[in-house]
């Protein structure tokens, strides 16, 4: 009998570093990638941006962004390597996005998801998001449109138990790495 370790995950802030194992994620599940270029400019806005990436030994699996504006938290982007589905690894990312925005004062979470992406529609709705309305087109590469969905009041203590009973559920071990302010 094969015994396995239990799962560790690291969510790290995301550094230039990481870049390469991004692009490649980057590149396998979107059909028009953001470029290098693209991913330096938001790591250079460290005041209304927060990237992370999540990691399963050295390997790159998962990454993550976040734009603040206001009151409101924007998901820019999530993506996790196709080979490490199904190991919750977007659920980790999205908890640290969450309680990033959460530590920067946001009261709701907004994001856009393609209609054709019901595995990440179930996700964010276990987050508490909800559909608001459809932004045709938004996917130019591909003329598929947007579900546009947000996350009201994620300040208050319902929505923090919330985030408890989502991480208490995930299995093996998340290890955070503090972002530098």
């Amino acid at each position: 009998m094969t015994v396995t370790e239990p799962l560790v995950v690291h969510v790290v802030p995301m550094r230039r570093r990481h870049l390469r194992s991004v692009l490649r994620i980057e590149a396998l599940v979107y059909p028009r990638p953001w470029s290098q270029s693209l991913f330096l400019s938001e790591l250079a806005l460290r005041g209304s941006r927060a990237y992370f990436v999540a990691r399963i030994g050295r390997d790159v699996v998962g990454y993550a962004g976040l734009m603040l504006t206001g009151e409101d938290g924007h998901v820019t982007t999530i993506a996790v390597d196709p080979a490490q589905h199904r190991r919750k690894v977007g659920t980790r990312l999205l908890l640290v996005l969450a309680r990033e925005a959460l530590a920067r004062r946001a009261r709701n979470l907004t994001l856009e998801v393609r209609l054709s992406n019901h595995g990440a529609q179930d996700l964010y709705r276990r987050f508490g998001f909800v559909p608001v309305g459809v932004r045709k087109n938004y996917y130019q590469e591909t003329n598929e449109d947007a579900l546009v969905m947000w996350a009201h009041d994620i300040d208050t203590p319902d929505y923090a138990a919330m985030l408890s009973a989502l991480e208490r559920a995930v299995p093996g071990e998340t290890r955070y790495e503090e972002r530098r302010r």
